[in-house]
């Protein structure tokens, strides 16, 4: 047994077998990982992981899994669910400048320099776009220490000091990015450099569950809608499956309105959603048909991503965003009723997707655009299909934006089962607050504020107890006999909802403490991890064990 340090990761004692290996042939030589006082790291394979109470585990056989990508997802993803969430996995061997990021964007947390070393005593030059054989190469594309020196003078040891220094930097590229909420982005354009890669993307997308369980209710970053496989993102995915699925259109009386989105965001803020308003007049609901959202009802442009993402515009839309949108606002009206639907919609891909969907559910829309849906003739056509049909209150647009925001947030129905009807909203667009029934001339009790930034919920006190009463589904994280201040920490945690995902709200619930907050790991990770904030802590109060707020 290695005596092992702090300061380092040390690998333990472990019976390397080929791929292959028959089950009973690899059970019969299994290894008793034996429990050590520092960082350790068990070996083992894709097919016989389990938890060994090591800090990491390194997979074995990982150079045989790169340039295959079912093979590799198929091997992390099994690896990554059959060990604690908050251990390592390491691959080794198989790290370059040009796969590191999809590495990493798939699961693997360490790698080693192994490849770019070997890769170097064998001439071949590392980039992150490609691989040279250094006879190839009249100058040298780099300007790290290694390459400062004349192409002429430059060996193998000259090739491996590069290989490392590039594996490096592109480590620290990525490191920045996961930092920025920017990962996915950046290797969107990074896996097109080898064809595995951007299989290996692919497949990964079609892992929903898997990437879901990791992926945050919202990012600080918006989303750079550069490519078509951005319609594979898990946020894109998520907000379009809560849109058809959990969203209860509360505009009874008023026909639907669809728009094409807009460059500025939110998309109230934009001239030409001000015409459109105009035109309107709180006489039809608005719905914003884009790519790669799919379609945002008026009450969710606030929320994430519907305000955070920039789409490449060349008039032209491609066959898949017309599939994929299509799809979408099928499932949308099929799941909601219209005394009409008006599309006011350009030509150039939005007509192409009204009329598919039209047929598909056996619906005729009214046409309002003559040549632009911002011309004075088109709003003049607008207002007149709208002729007849009663205005909505103000009052009600906040109220229906407070409850279509609960029921993407909570699940279908929050909205009227959390704020019941005492509703009353105070505050203005954006910035509005959720308050219980007023009594004279004092505000009701304070339930929730809407999140300008993201565009979600957040609970106070009052609406955290009418969210566990209320028969929806609660998202809650039980603690030990103490009372948090600012965050709970994972080992202070004896279990939680697996629903949690990272930024959902989540009621904070003890012998000692009630409390409403933040999650910062996924609910799994949460009941099993030993290390970390599990969750910030936003309001609390101390009550009686077992009993109700002293």
């Amino acid at each position: 047994l290695p005596e092992g340090s702090e300061h380092v990761l040390t690998v333990l004692p472990h019976r390397g077998l080929p791929g292959g290996t028959p089950d009973e042939v690899t059970e019969a030589f299994a290894v008793d990982y034996p429990d050590v006082d520092f960082p350790s790291a068990a070996v083992v394979s894709n097919d016989a992981a389990d938890d060994y109470g090591a800090d990491a585990y390194v997979l074995s056989g990982a150079p045989g899994l790169t340039g295959h990508a079912e093979v590799f997802v198929d091997a992390v993803i099994r690896t990554r669910d059959a060990i604690p969430d908050d251990t390592a996995l390491v691959l080794s061997g198989v790290a370059t400048p040009r796969n590191v990021a999809t590495l990493i964007y798939a699961g693997v947390d360490l790698v080693d320099t192994d490849r770019a070393v070997v890769r170097g005593t064998q001439g071949r030059y590392l980039t992150t776009d490609d691989a040279y054989f250094l006879e190839d190469l009249d100058e040298l594309p780099c300007s790290c220490p290694a390459c400062q020196g004349p192409r002429d003078t430059f060996d193998r040891q000259d090739c491996v000091e590069h290989n490392v220094n590039a594996l490096e930097a592109e480590l620290a590229r990525v490191r920045r990015r996961i930092r920025d909420g920017r990962l996915r982005d950046y290797i969107e354009g990074q896996a097109r450099q080898d064809q595995w890669l951007t299989a290996t993307m692919r497949r990964l997308d079609q892992q929903y569950a898997y990437l879901e369980r990791h992926a945050p209710i919202y990012r600080r970053e918006e989303i750079t809608a550069a490519t078509e496989d951005t319609m594979g993102r898990v946020e894109i995915q998520r907000f379009a499956q809560r849109v058809t699925e959990r969203y209860q259109c509360r505009f009874e009386e008023q026909p639907l309105v669809i728009v094409p989105c807009s460059a500025r965001k939110p998309y109230s803020d934009s001239q030409s959603y001000e015409q459109y308003h105009r035109s309107v007049q709180f006489r039809g609901h608005m719905l914003s048909m884009t790519s790669p959202i799919g379609v945002v009802p008026q009450e969710l442009e606030l929320t994430y991503p519907a305000q955070h993402y920039d789409s490449v515009v060349t008039g032209h839309w491609s066959a898949n965003e017309i599939e994929f949108v299509s799809d979408v606002l099928e499932r949308y009206l099929d799941g909601t009723s219209y005394p009409e639907v008006i599309a006011h919609v350009p030509e150039d891909g939005y007509r192409e997707i009204c009329e598919r969907v039209e047929d598909a559910l056996d619906m005729d829309f009214t046409d309002t655009v003559e040549d632009h849906p911002t011309t004075t003739d088109s709003l003049a056509e607008l207002a007149g299909a709208l002729e007849g049909y009663p205005k909505y209150l103000k009052r009600e647009r906040q109220h229906n934006t407070l409850r279509a925001v609960a029921d993407y947030q909570f699940g279908a129905g929050a909205g009227d089962a959390i704020f019941g009807e005492d509703l009353t909203a105070e505050g203005t667009y954006p910035q509005l607050r959720a308050h219980g029934e007023r009594t004279g001339d004092s505000q009701g009790e304070q339930l929730a504020a809407l999140t300008q930034q993201y565009g979600v919920l957040g609970l106070t006190i009052a609406g955290a107890r009418r969210w566990v009463d209320s028969g929806v589904p609660v998202k809650r994280v039980e603690i030990d006999d103490f009372v948090p201040h600012g965050s709970v920490l994972a080992p202070g945690i004896i279990d939680a909802s697996d629903a949690i995902r990272v930024g959902d709200e989540v009621v904070v619930e003890g012998p000692s403490a009630f409390g409403v907050g933040r999650a910062q790991m996924p609910g799994p990770a949460m009941a099993d991890a030993t290390r970390g904030v599990a969750c910030q802590v936003r309001h609390v109060e101390e009550q009686y064990t077992g009993g109700r707020t002293q």
